[in-house]
């Protein structure tokens, strides 16, 4: 294990970061310039009370690569999966914990272990509650969010960089094992639950105007759904506000067993998600979207890719998100 030497002394003013976050590829990049001078096979990063990490491996090109929130946890919840089912330890008690605005492809790998799915609002308190609620009833693999944060094993019941860490490492030392990268594994895991690719924009508007059109942005969403995202059509909107999810085909509406929240999903029916989710404490409004396609072949993963990113940025077009 290689350490950078100029980031091993605790400094408050973290003076070798624009900003201590393990979000930020800049956070990452000492790390990545000394993985390339080392040969090593893996960057970790954490942000400053270890509850966050970001890691980066090398691609299948051999060029060292960041992976997001949702690809991290993608590996970390397929590995735990996977290693619970070859132990045996599966009895159809288990359960995995995720947010709403993290990737569906969590949702769509859990039941094929014979793993029930549960979602929350953005927040690991809500990972959390879910954890306490069930406790004594269902048993926690891991739990985690598309911000970097991650959970296995319920000793704690807050994100956890350090077992993170320790989950990851031993991730990296399974796939060399078996001559594997990481961007290997999540391409053999797209080829069997498909291909998600995410993204999120946020979007400030500044002032007491600005708060005033982010309401407007989410009444006028709430009135006028859109009909289609990226030429599919829309077929159910879920608003935690009111706590509703609503068939937009038939009108019938079922209620979200949830704390309230201002967010709005719309999901549309080729799988695609986009979420609307205004800041509680400054006029910032995010938007995340998800979306997929299948993956037949490794040879294929930059061409899907391509399109998936291409198909986000339409959505950002055609929503006139600015």
């Amino acid at each position: 294990m290689n350490v950078v030497e100029e980031q091993s002394i605790p400094n408050g003013n973290f003076p070798t970061v624009v900003y201590p976050n393990p979000e930020e590829s800049e956070a990452l990049s000492m790390a990545v310039n000394q993985a390339k001078a080392t040969n090593a096979d893996l960057v970790m990063a954490t942000d400053p009370d270890a509850d966050r990490v970001g890691i980066a491996a090398r691609n299948s090109d051999g060029e060292w690569q960041l992976l997001n929130g949702n690809q991290t946890a993608t590996l970390i919840f397929w590995y735990m999966l996977d290693a619970w089912k070859k132990a045996g330890r599966i009895t159809g008690n288990e359960m995995i914990v995720t947010t709403i605005v993290t990737t569906d492809l969590l949702n769509k790998m859990a039941p094929a272990y014979g793993v029930e799915a549960f979602d929350t609002l953005t927040g690991f308190k809500y990972i959390a509650g879910i954890m306490r609620e069930y406790e004594g009833r269902k048993k926690f693999i891991v739990g985690g969010e598309e911000s970097y944060g991650y959970l296995v094993g319920d000793q704690v019941r807050d994100k956890d960089a350090v077992i993170s860490c320790a989950i990851i490492a031993e991730l990296m030392a399974y796939a060399k094992d078996n001559k594997l990268t990481l961007f290997d594994l999540l391409t053999e895991i797209y080829k069997q639950f498909g291909f998600y690719l995410e993204g999120l924009i946020s979007i400030t508007k500044k002032g007491k105007t600005g708060a005033e059109e982010i309401q407007e942005m989410m009444s006028r969403l709430r009135k006028n759904p859109p009909q289609t995202i990226a030429g599919s059509p829309t077929v159910q909107m879920m608003d935690y506000k009111t706590g509703f999810t609503r068939d937009l085909r038939t009108g019938t509406e079922m209620p979200i067993n949830m704390e309230k929240s201002n967010v709005l999903q719309f999901v549309t029916e080729d799988g695609t998600k986009v979420s609307a989710r205004p800041s509680g404490t400054e006029p910032k409004i995010k938007f995340y979207f998800s979306v997929n396609a299948p993956l037949q072949n490794a040879a294929e993963y930059k061409a899907v890719e391509a399109r998936l990113k291409d198909k986000i940025q339409s959505i950002i077009t055609e929503m006139e998100l600015k």
